[in-house]
């Protein structure tokens, strides 16, 4: 026995609505990410304006040399 409790995992699947053919093709990271608690939510557009607001992006010191087209010259 591996210690994983896949059976317990299945019966949880079948609960949440996942056929078993569904649970068996999740990679464990999917899983893990079905199964784990609620974190906290993305940043909302309110919230990431307030962030560039107090962080504005400084202009580099030494910015690149842009060529045609934008790339740098080669």
């Amino acid at each position: 026995m591996t210690g994983i409790p896949f059976d317990a995992w299945l019966r949880l699947a079948v609960r949440m609505g996942i056929s078993p053919r569904d649970f068996w093709q999740l990679s464990l990271r999917e899983w893990r990410m079905l199964t784990a608690p609620a974190g906290r939510a993305p940043l909302g557009r309110a919230e990431l304006d307030a962030l560039r607001a107090r962080f504005p992006d400084a202009p580099h010191p030494n910015p690149p040399p842009v060529g045609e087209g934008g790339h740098p010259p080669s």
